[in-house]
């Protein structure tokens, strides 16, 4: 497997798995990762999977433990150039499919007419072109919970908006640039909002705060106003 390694601060690594944001390397990040998950290590305080790096942090103290002749990043680099021998294909857990209910335009996406005008498009056209795509979640990130989704249609790919709104509600669904994602929490943001989700992404209570996890595929769903409030009353 190829890969690289550099330091971030004094007590973090950096695993550069690939150039480019592209299903191969995800696998990589994804694999890799499920390693450490799945074989602990005793210097290993925190594990942070991205597009195409995996960043490591961890314990200089536990480092020199093992590696005293050596300063703790080349003793990391070090465990990691053999543990980096095993090969890593399959070791994550198959992908889940999870169902993202959406209420789509009016004060729940209120760019959706914006966004329709600017491809061309019925209101209805860009509805059915959103939930016919097959979506990857690439990574978590921004905000806690906020999945970075690959797989938008190339006809809906929209700029993000000129002007960032200050506040935006918990759920809701939007466009930026080739990529859609939904906002897990209020907070600002310049996406294209098309839509809304009752569903909690971020659920702070919870032994995994995140509903959504790098590896899973999304399928949205078009539902009824009716529909959100009465899932959003059940919530």
């Amino acid at each position: 497997m190829n890969y690289s390694l550099y330091p971030l601060g004094d007590c973090a690594v950096v695993i550069q798995l690939g150039d480019a944001i592209e299903i191969d390397t995800h696998e990589k990040v994804k694999n890799v990762t499920a390693f450490f998950e799945n074989n602990p290590q005793r210097w290993l305080i925190e594990i942070i999977p991205a597009f195409t790096t995996i960043t490591l942090y961890y314990d200089p103290m536990v480092i020199l433990q093992h590696k005293k002749d050596i300063l703790p990043y080349e003793g990391v680099c070090s465990i990691l150039t053999e543990l980096l021998s095993y090969e890593f294909k399959g070791d994550s857990a198959p992908a889940r499919v999870m169902e993202i209910p959406v209420c789509y335009g009016g004060e729940y996406g209120p760019d959706l007419e914006e966004v329709a005008e600017a491809h061309g498009y019925s209101v209805e056209e860009i509805i059915s072109k959103h939930t016919a795509g097959d979506y990857l979640v690439y990574m978590i990130g921004f905000a806690p919970g906020f999945p970075y989704v690959g797989g938008l249609d190339p006809d809906l790919a929209t700029p993000r908006r000129k002007s960032p709104r200050l506040k935006i509600p918990a759920g809701s669904v939007g466009i930026a640039g080739d990529q859609t994602g939904v906002y897990p929490i209020e907070t600002p943001g310049g996406w294209q909002l098309i839509g809304r989700t009752p569903l909690s992404l971020f659920r702070p209570s919870e032994d995994t705060p995140s509903l959504l996890q790098a590896g899973d595929r999304i399928k949205f769903v078009s539902i009824s106003e009716g529909e959100f409030i009465e899932m959003e009353d059940k919530a």
